[in-house]
C-alpha cells in the first residue's frame, strides 16, 4: 500500500492540494482586508452633494454645499444624495469584486 495523507494513496497530492487552499484563504484574508479599508465617493450635482462609503459599505462622510439646500427642492436633495450614496457604493462593489477575483481567479464563490 502507497504511504499518503491518512493512509490513503496519493497523499501527497491531498497535502499540496490543503496547502494551496491554505494559502487562498490567507489570499482572501489579505484581500478583504485591503477592500474594507478602500473608500469610494459619490459625487451628484457638479459636486454639491458628496458621500464618500467605505469598504465594508458603511457611509462615513456627507457634504452638502448650502446651495443645495432649497427647502422648496426638498424631493431633489434627497434623490441627489441617493444617488451619490449608491454611486459610491457601486464603486466600493466593484473594487471588492476585483480584489477578491484577484484570489479566485473569477471564480465566483458563494457569501463573497
Amino acid at each position: 500500500m502507497a504511504k499518503g495523507f491518512g493512509g490513503f494513496p496519493g497523499g501527497g497530492n491531498m497535502q499540496a492540494l490543503l496547502q494551496q487552499a491554505q494559502k487562498m484563504q490567507r489570499d482572501m484574508q489579505v484581500a478583504q482586508t485591503q477592500a474594507e479599508a478602500f473608500e469610494a465617493e459619490g459625487s451628484v450635482g457638479g459636486g454639491a452633494v458628496r458621500i464618500k462609503v467605505n469598504g465594508k459599505y458603511e457611509v462615513v462622510a456627507v457634504d452638502i454645499k448650502p446651495e443645495a439646500i432649497d427647502p422648496s427642492s426638498k424631493d431633489i436633495l434627497e434623490d441627489m444624495i441617493k444617488s451619490a450614496a449608491n454611486e459610491a457604493v457601486a464603486k466600493v462593489r466593484s473594487n471588492t469584486d476585483a480584489m477578491l477575483s484577484k484570489v479566485t481567479g473569477g471564480m465566483s464563490l458563494p457569501g463573497m
